[in-house]
């Protein structure tokens, strides 16, 4: 015969993890950060994405300077990094890549906040980060991932615009890669 909770005991569980957003986990989204839903056009000939427009003022995407291709093996962490003028752009365009954020501007009214995006293949969005925000990703998926990095400065290995953290031995953003079960 199977057990039955008491309400109390129930009340006192775990309560799952709901995306209110699809693909998205945080309480709210960072301020200044934008997610975009991308569509993909298909016919029996393959299918087409527009990835970026640089006149799309929503992304602030006049300011892209070069694209940048990363790729990652399954299960690999990509993170953090943070940027003190660099505005970020990022597309997943192959396989599914976990973004997470977390705000470190101190007169912003999202200090703290953590955000998680899903996006690649099953999920196509771009999505905007200002400077100030340690960012990574992971790769979720079984094949290696490609994500489309567009920055807004040029890069200049004499004074890169990047801090890093690890991503698994920091005192600075309470945030656990390993992959959630609930």
């Amino acid at each position: 015969m199977a057990q039955v909770l008491s309400m109390r005991e129930y009340d006192d569980m775990d309560r799952p993890r709901i995306q209110q957003i699809p693909g998205f986990y945080g309480d709210s989204l960072i301020q200044g950060v934008v997610i975009k839903e991308l569509e993909l056009f298909s016919d029996e000939r393959g299918f087409l994405m527009e990835v970026m427009r640089f006149d799309d003022l929503s992304m602030n995407a006049k300011e892209i300077k070069q694209v940048i291709a990363s790729y990652s093996y399954p299960g690999m962490v990509k993170g953090w990094h943070l940027h003190a003028i660099q505005e970020d752009h990022l597309i997943c365009v192959t396989g599914m890549t976990k973004l997470v954020l977390y705000d470190y501007r101190e007169e912003s009214a999202t200090y703290g906040v953590i955000n998680e995006i899903f996006m690649g293949e099953r999920h196509q969005r771009a999505v905007f980060i200002p400077p100030g925000i340690y960012h990574g990703t992971k790769n979720i998926g079984q094949e290696i991932s490609l994500v489309l990095g567009m920055p807004s400065v040029y890069y200049d290995p004499e004074n890169v615009d990047e801090r890093r953290l690890s991503p698994t031995d920091n005192d600075i953003i309470p945030y656990d890669w390993s992959h959630k079960l609930e």
